[in-house]
Parts: C-alpha cells; structure tokens; sequence
C-alpha cells in the first residue's frame, strides 16, 4: 500500500494543487484518482498562467474565445470553467459518495475584488451558476476586509474555500464569518448545509524564517503553527455554538493545509505530508509531492488534538526574535500582494498569448 493510500484511509482527504488541459486531456487526473487516492482538486492564477504561457494546449480555446469578442478576465473564467467543471465531473461519484464532503475542485477569485463585498458575492454566485456543478468551491481569501464577504456567500448559499490563512486568528475569523452565514440562514428557514473549507499555508513560515531560524528549530514553525490551529479547529467542532449548527442539518468547515510542497532541499520532500496527517482535514500538494508521498511516504502518528509541542516549538522562536503575531499578518499581506501579481501576470500572458495567435492568422 503506497503513502497516499495510507493517508487516505487515516481520514485525510488528498487534494491535488494543480490543474491543466494537458493533465486532463491525458487522463493523469484519472488514473491519480483511480491509484493515488486523490478526491479533489485546487487551483490559482499561476497555476494556469504557467500552462498557457508554457505550452499550446489552451491556444485552440483561445482562438475560438477570441472569435465571439472575449478578453482579458472574461475570457480567463471561460478557460478556468471548462477546465474546472471536466474535473468536478471526474470527482462527482466521490462527491456523492462522501455526501458533498469531498470531491471538491476550487475557482478563485479575480483579487480586484478584495475590498468590495458587493462584488465579490455577486462574482462567487455568478461563477457558481455558470460552472452549473455542485462541487466547485469558490476561493475567498480570508483577510479582515474580506470576512463580510464570506459570510455573504455563505448566506447566500455558494461554497467557499476560505484561503490565504496563516494563523490560529485568522483561522478563528473565518470560521466565525461562516457560522454567521450558517446562523442566518437557519434564521432565515435555509438548508444549513452550505459546506466550505478553510486553508491554513504552511510552507511560507519556514521560508520566511529560513535566515533566522536556530538550526534545530529549522522546518519547524509552519507545522507548530498548524498544530496550533488544529488545536483550535478541534475545540470548536466540539464547542456549543457548532453543534447547535450541525443540530440544524450543517457540517464542519474542514481545515485544509495548503503550501504544502517543501521548499528547503536540507528537509524531508514530504514534511509538511506526513507531519499534518489528521482525520477530517485536507492536504492539498503539488504534483512532485503527491508522487513522492506515493512513492516513500510514511504515515505515522495523527496529529494530537492538544496541538502536542506547538507552543513548546513556537516559544522557541520567540526565544531566537521573531514575532510570531506580526510574522502571521505580514505573510497574509504578501500573499495577498502575490496573489494580485499573479492576476495581473495571468492577464498579461492572456493577452500575449492572443496578439501571439491573432498575428498567426
């Protein structure tokens, strides 16, 4: 039995953090769901800015989006759709199997509208409907601004993957703006049952320490971080005010580790995998790292519901200077900086990749 299929049967639902035509077209998502266990699916700008920019294999849909008038965004989500709902279909039976627990794909939203709550509900519901598939979670980053928005689409019935989470706080937010959602809608005579996840980044705290770290704390804090938010997860699935929600016919927003490739080549290629491994949560990880836990992946013990050493680990690094507090809003910061970048380098690649085949006749 390979790691994947260790994992899978410990509870933890493997999602695959990529997505292009060329994996669709050759049936590698097939055969990763059929023998690596893989039940769903994330996807970002990059993702797909890296494979229009580095091969053909969108340029047909390109020319013929070209041909009816679209550009620029509108002709990006027409791209991401059509990937995004052949996948959702290949997840489907695991979708109704699992009771709309997995078997989930993700759509992100155009970053422009982080600040604009209005609009970034009214864009959630419109790509839900579009992509006509109960299985595609619309990506909401979690930052302060954005937690209205959150709850709107909650409320408004679309399912949310709540991402860009970098810490226990942050994560708390995003579970309270999805309750409210809940609440409402169970006042309002609503079927309680919108799901969502929430993602915590893992990765990114170990590079931005990699220069301070003490060498025995290195590849450490993004997995205590996580610990402490596991923590946190676990207490509130058990708190009052969720199980008066799932008393209503509701189900848990599930944690999902997200960045979880490992960066630093001095450390196991599956840390950040084995270390996490948890019932009723996600990792979702890039290719290279889904084929090496497949291939050397060893699943050992479930992460402890206390958070085990988190605070032991993470007092060390307060120990060795680095603000923990102010660390956690600086990357959520950043990332949500990169994820404008990567907007925009997507737009850019999108209108080159047009002039490219409108010159071409």
């Amino acid at each position: 039995m390979n790691g994947t299929r260790r994992l899978h049967d410990a509870g933890q639902s493997i999602w695959l953090d990529n997505i292009t035509r060329g994996l669709l077209g050759s049936g590698g998502l097939r055969r990763y769901i059929d023998e690596l266990s893989v039940t769903g699916l994330t996807s970002n700008p990059t993702i797909f800015d890296h494979a229009i920019r580095s091969g053909r294999d969108y340029d047909a849909g390109i020319r013929e989006k070209l041909a009816v008038g679209l550009a620029g965004e509108r002709l990006f989500f027409e791209l991401a759709l059509e990937d995004l709902t052949q996948a959702a279909d290949l997840f489907r039976p695991i979708h109704e199997a699992t009771n709309r627990i997995d078997g989930w794909v993700s759509l992100e939203l155009s970053p422009t509208l982080a600040y604009d709550t209005k609009g970034s509900v009214a864009a959630a519901k419109e790509l839900h409907a579009r992509a006509r598939r109960q299985n595609l979670f619309i990506k909401i980053p979690g930052t302060r601004e954005s937690g209205p928005a959150i709850e709107e689409a909650i409320f408004a019935g679309v399912p949310v993957n709540v991402t860009l989470l970098f810490s226990r706080e942050q994560y708390l937010a995003a579970a309270d703006a999805y309750m409210r959602g809940l609440e409402r809608r169970v006042a309002a005579g609503l079927n309680a049952h919108v799901p969502s996840v929430a993602s915590l980044f893992v990765s990114r705290w170990d590079v931005a320490v990699t220069d301070r770290a003490p060498l025995t704390l290195r590849g450490r804090l993004g997995i205590a971080m996580a610990k402490r938010t596991y923590r946190a997860y676990r207490d509130l699935l058990a708190s009052d005010r969720w199980l008066r929600l799932l008393n209503r016919g509701a189900r848990s927003q599930r944690l999902l580790w997200a960045s979880t490739g490992t960066k630093d080549p001095t450390v196991s290629d599956v840390l950040y995998v084995v270390s996490l491994a948890a019932p009723h949560t996600v990792n979702t990880m890039p290719e290279k790292t889904l084929l090496a836990l497949a291939d050397h992946g060893e699943i050992a013990a479930m992460l402890p519901h206390d958070g085990g050493d988190a605070e032991e680990v993470l007092g060390g690094f307060r120990q060795a200077g680095i603000d923990i507090d102010k660390l956690a809003a600086t990357l959520q910061a950043d990332g949500a900086a990169a994820f404008v970048k990567s907007w925009e380098d997507l737009l850019a690649c999108i209108g080159e990749k047009a002039e490219t085949l409108l010159r071409a006749g």
